[in-house]
């Protein structure tokens, strides 16, 4: 693999804006050094270098979107490597460089079927964004919050279910009110490779912080499909509020009103929260009618709802969600950016390879403008989506 430096960028690392630095990665990141050390560099350097010039934008980690269906008229369920390759390509163009699939909750055939596609799409050579395993949403939910998941293939958390899958499942979204003595909780409380979150659930404060207490360690689109927070009844709000989960947020400005994004931030470390799309296949696609989880989706003004007028998902995009953030909060762009990578790496444990900008991490990096438009994704040291001039 060629060695590439990126110029003239403003660098996002994890606490500042780094100026007049340059990049220099192969697969991983080499070095971090000043504008003036890289001349010298590159009159020193034996091999040719690729050099990517970032004309003043920002270049920042690649976006992490841990909860996505889909996009681009393809759906996780629709259980392909087409349909995941198809995804895959879109989420670079706008900056992702890494994702977990995530699942509904349908038939346990249907729900393996996409499990075999995301490990089979996991080997291939795919010229997007990476796919990191799989966000198992459902079924181990409860009907009562289960927006627009179906009713029907609802059922208890089941251990057999998932044993076959430990290797690829990372989150998986539960209720756990529905899991007796939360033993199934217990049982993969050991397992440092899936995080259990909190989600699609009727349960209460004291019951959300017995949960953590037994291993819920993050919590699924917080406010939408959970308990509300009430002054005498605090609910799942009220346990991610006095516990240090993290929580997911569906920054669209209509799942969330943009006045919450500051009180969350405000209220959470800002280190514990993650900005996810929740993106179901009209991702990227015009207004129209689609499909989730077998059930029909009207998609209009940017909202995605079934037909009685539930949320079915979003069509935001991650690169959108850091502009919301920024335009409806006082947070810094670092900050902003550290909740679509840092934050989310930290969430699945990836973030010793991937999530910030730092020599022997991945070099999944992204060039963006002052609006978040992406002009640039690279991913593990290769070029995968690019803007010509």
């Amino acid at each position: 693999m060629k060695i590439k430096a990126i110029v003239n960028g403003k660098l996002i690392m994890r606490d500042r804006i780094a100026y007049d630095s340059v990049i220099i990665f192969e697969k991983e990141i080499i070095d971090i050094i000043s504008k003036d050390s890289f001349l010298q560099y590159k009159e020193e350097s034996k091999e040719a270098i690729l050099v990517i010039d970032a004309k003043g934008n920002y270049v920042s980690p690649g976006f992490i979107d841990i909860h996505i269906h889909g996009s681009a008229g393809y759906d996780t369920m629709d259980a392909t490597t087409e349909a995941l390759r198809t995804i895959s390509t879109t989420l670079a163009a706008n900056g992702v460089t890494a994702y977990l699939p995530t699942t509904m909750t349908m038939d346990i055939d249907s729900i393996y079927k996409a499990f075999d596609a995301i490990r089979e799409a996991m080997q291939l050579e795919i010229k997007g964004a990476k796919i990191l395993g799989i966000h198992m949403e459902g079924p181990f939910i409860n009907e009562k919050y289960k927006g627009a998941q179906k009713a029907d293939y609802i059922i208890r958390p089941d251990y057999d279910i998932i044993k076959d899958y430990l290797d690829i499942i990372k989150i998986i979204t539960l209720a756990p009110e529905k899991d007796e003595n939360y033993s199934f909780i217990k049982k993969l409380k050991g397992n440092s490779k899936i995080t259990l979150s909190v989600g699609h659930s009727d349960a209460s404060y004291e019951e959300t912080m017995k949960a953590i207490e037994n291993g819920i360690t993050h919590a699924t689109h917080t406010f939408n499909a959970m308990t509300p927070l009430n002054h005498r009844k605090p609910g799942i709000i009220g346990a991610i509020f006095a516990s240090d989960i993290t929580c997911e947020l569906i920054a669209d400005m209509i799942h969330i009103h943009p006045a919450i994004f500051n009180i969350l931030a405000n209220v959470k470390h800002k280190d514990k929260m993650v900005l996810i799309t929740d993106s179901m296949r009209a991702g990227c696609m015009k207004d129209g009618t689609y499909e989730l989880g077998g059930q029909k989706v009207i998609v209009k003004n940017g909202a995605a709802r079934l037909q009685d007028g539930t949320l079915a998902g979003s069509v935001l995009t991650l690169n959108k969600a850091v502009k919301n953030m920024l335009v409806h909060s006082e947070l810094e762009i670092y900050e902003a950016v550290a909740m679509a990578s840092l934050v989310p790496a930290k969430v699945i444990n990836i973030d010793n390879k991937k999530g910030s900008l730092e020599i022997g991490c991945d070099a999944d990096i992204i060039i963006f403008d002052e609006d978040i438009d992406v002009s640039f994704t690279i991913v593990e040291g290769e070029i995968v989506f690019e803007i010509q001039n």
